[in-house]
């Protein structure tokens, strides 16, 4: 399947509400996202400001118009953005998410040229998103212990990621150095 990238406008709000409060986020904050907190994310501006962009993701070709995901990215005015990545459960697993992750890491670096890097942290039982992080070049940086509390009370440890322009643009990856103590 063809994938399609389009900016959302805050014309949009009920869309984001309906995808959102449509579908189960097991990798992010809450689960579930109830409606109104979807509204009143939409209404303060929380994805789409100065500082943050967002795109749906959408079937070409075939798939034409249907929404299968969302990129948010945040932080544009710093030189280390961060970002969001939601696909809709009956399109998990379809190689979506490394597609979106190049997309959004081709987009930052060519579109906002005083990035210098890009992060991206996610549980670390997400399994499928840690492989999407190494398939595209995001090395990992970090390990936040018992730093992820589900809806649940569980708290799950964090981990982060990164990708240098410099390693970007040459095809490398460079490794931290861990053992500078």
């Amino acid at each position: 399947m063809d994938l399609a990238y389009r900016r959302y406008v805050p014309s949009e709000a009920d869309d984001l509400v309906a995808f959102l409060a449509g579908d189960t986020w097991p990798f992010h904050g809450s689960a579930v996202v109830d409606p109104d907190r979807a509204r009143q994310w939409a209404a303060d501006g929380r994805f789409d400001n100065e500082e943050t962009r967002s795109f749906w993701i959408a079937g070409a070709g075939a798939g034409a118009g249907e929404t299968l995901g969302l990129i948010r990215l945040m932080d544009l005015g710093d030189g280390t953005p961060v970002f969001d990545l939601r696909i809709r459960s009956r399109y998990r697993g379809r190689g979506i998410g490394p597609r979106a992750l190049t997309w959004l890491t081709r987009y930052l670096f060519t579109e906002l040229p005083l990035i210098r890097r890009i992060e991206g942290t996610t549980r670390q039982d997400n399994g499928a998103m840690r492989r999407t992080f190494l398939r595209c070049g995001y090395v990992k940086e970090a390990h936040y212990r018992e730093a992820w509390p589900s809806d649940d009370g569980t708290v799950h440890d964090a981990v982060g990621y990164a990708v240098l322009r410099r390693d970007w643009t040459s095809g490398t990856t460079t490794p931290p150095a861990w053992d500078d103590e």
